[in-house]
């Protein structure tokens, strides 16, 4: 069954600017700008007015209907990027073999060094993404802070890291060391 016309509304919020040409959307905020291009989604947007936004799928199959809730979930979670700006705390977790973590760079690009994990002496090294910084927290112990306004690379910085640290050919129920996403949040509270 095709749909002859499926249409979803987004609020833009008062400092934020939302520029779309050719399906390149430009979201300009308070904490900066995120572009996302959606050329391979075949949706049609629709400025209603500088507040409102209109995406509009036409003759769509259940699919296409269910990627155009997609494309209204990538654009707000660009504007909540630039006004509030996401969060993700990790955890060092270990059972004997302390896991010591720094921030390192190398021509020009930063890195997230892993040593010790379980008392290898291989060093782990994971990009850090575009727009995200790595802080260490002060106030708790074995806590490392991932902070940008695209959800999309805070969000994958935390798996890299995550997945760098996992336990290969052992038990993992027994061997529970690792770095894990602790806690999801965004870097301002909504007023």
């Amino acid at each position: 069954m095709k749909f002859v016309q499926t249409d979803q509304t987004l609020d833009i919020p008062e400092n934020v600017v939302v520029n779309i040409k050719s399906r390149i959307v430009k979201v300009t905020g308070p904490r900066g700008e995120l572009t996302k291009n959606l050329k391979h989604i075949d949706v049609t947007f629709t400025k209603v007015s500088n507040r409102l936004l209109k995406i509009t799928v036409h003759n769509g199959d259940r699919k296409h209907v269910a990627a155009l809730r997609t494309v209204k979930s990538l654009v707000n979670n660009m504007i909540v990027g630039v006004t509030r700006g996401f969060k993700y705390k990790m955890r060092y977790v270990y059972a004997h073999f302390p896991i010591n973590v720094n921030v390192i760079e190398k021509n020009g690009a930063k890195f997230v060094e892993i040593r010790n994990y379980l008392g290898d002496k291989k060093v782990r090294e994971v990009p850090v993404r575009e727009g995200v910084s790595i802080e260490f927290s002060t106030v708790q112990k074995d806590e490392m802070l991932l902070i940008g306004n695209s959800v999309e690379n805070v969000s994958q910085n935390a798996a890299d890291i995550q997945q760098v640290c996992r336990a290969r050919n052992k038990d993992i129920r027994k061997f529970l060391d690792g770095i894990y996403v602790s806690e999801k949040g965004f870097v301002e509270d909504q007023n």
